[in-house]
């Protein structure tokens, strides 16, 4: 009896291609549309082939995408094995993404599956947050996206003064200040004669966005507080935010993308996970070189790790150490900061946790 149908599939927001086979059989190719009854059709088709080849299991595997994992759901609730991989985990080379298609990608995929289902080799998949964390995740990206788009804003603002060569007076100290701002609505009187009509329409719409901008920060930084009081985050948002520079979003950001922290079980594991640490080449006689940081992971627990690092590099003494030995070091000495204040995060998020009781049962009993 067959052992396994396998399925590897290219997944986009109006089809998905797959290409499957049984064990180690011939591969073929089919495509759905991602509606529900497209999918429906997909889940069907394989318990059909599965039923007529004698499988005993339908795995399939896709790569992870802005879709979410509604996909996975649909899959593991119609009793298929589901793996969600990790697009930078996946190696490609340059014949690979220079003939990049549907049908290649799902071969991929569905080889990479095999070799793992077959010959026990590793693969690389994501861990699946479960439903609670997902909506968690989606609160505190939210914030996240705000102050992304306010900095953008701020920025439209300064490139418009600067087109128009208009200069900050010089009594208006550096930042976003109220007397900056005051400015800034003074300058919109045409009257005045700084800014032509155009550029005062322009500036006056940049500002009301701003204040938008700003008003849904201070909803969702209230959002953020209230998620930070649940029961499954608590106790170790307390303990992370007594550390400095650990904000309550910081440490909200590090625990809903983290989600689980004994899946982790050691500090190299947790740098790898946020892309903190160096890539390395060796080769032949070429001993191991390390080179800059992978970058793989969350950016955005990077992004407000380092945040939190340049409020504590001030007080660090290796840090100071590394500076003190070369002023240009700067950026290493950061980065080393960063990892080691994410290994502190880890380790304190995971005793609140392991007190607390497990995550995946207090996921359950929300759930």
């Amino acid at each position: 009896m067959a052992k396994f149908l396998i399925v590897g599939a290219d997944v986009h927001e109006e089809y998905v291609m797959t290409k499957w086979c049984v064990d180690q059989g011939e591969a073929s190719k089919s495509s759905f549309r991602m509606t529900e009854s497209g999918q429906s059709k997909m889940i069907a088709m394989l318990h059909n082939t599965a039923r007529t080849a004698g499988v005993k299991e339908i795995v399939f595997a896709y790569e992870a995408c802005c879709m979410g994992f509604g996909l996975y759901d649909r899959l593991t609730d119609a009793s298929i094995t589901c793996h969600v991989l990790a697009p930078t985990r996946i190696e490609k080379s340059n014949k690979q993404r220079r003939s990049k298609c549907d049908e290649k990608d799902a071969q991929q995929i569905l080889e990479i599956l095999k070799g793992h289902l077959l010959a026990g080799n590793s693969l690389p998949d994501v861990w699946i947050p479960d439903h609670q964390t997902r909506q968690d995740r989606t609160v505190v990206r939210r914030r996240l996206e705000l102050t992304k788009k306010s900095t953008r804003v701020k920025a439209q603002i300064r490139m418009t003064l600067k087109k128009a060569d208009v200069k900050r007076p010089k009594d208006l100290s550096k930042g976003w200040t109220k007397a900056f701002r005051q400015w800034l609505r003074d300058i919109c009187d045409l009257e005045e004669g700084v800014l032509q009509y155009g550029e005062i329409l322009a500036l006056e719409s940049y500002l009301r966005e701003l204040r938008f901008l700003e008003d849904e920060i201070q909803l969702q930084d209230h959002n953020v507080e209230v998620l930070s009081r649940d029961e499954r985050y608590l106790e170790a948002c307390q303990a992370l935010c007594e550390m400095k520079g650990v904000s309550t979003l910081t440490a909200m950001v590090f625990l809903t993308e983290v989600g689980d922290m004994s899946r982790f079980s050691n500090r190299r594991q947790i740098a790898a996970y946020f892309g903190l640490s160096p890539s390395s080449y060796e080769t032949g006689e070429n001993s191991d070189r390390k080179g800059h940081i992978t970058k793989q992971g969350s950016e955005r627990v990077r992004k407000v790790l380092c945040q939190a690092a340049w409020c504590r590099s001030s007080d660090d003494a290796a840090y100071a150490r590394v500076l003190a030995r070369n002023q240009k070091k700067k950026k290493v000495a950061l980065v080393a900061l960063m990892r080691r204040t994410a290994i502190k995060m880890w380790h304190i998020a995971r005793d609140a946790q392991q007190q607390n009781g497990s995550f995946a049962e207090l996921s359950r009993a929300e759930t």
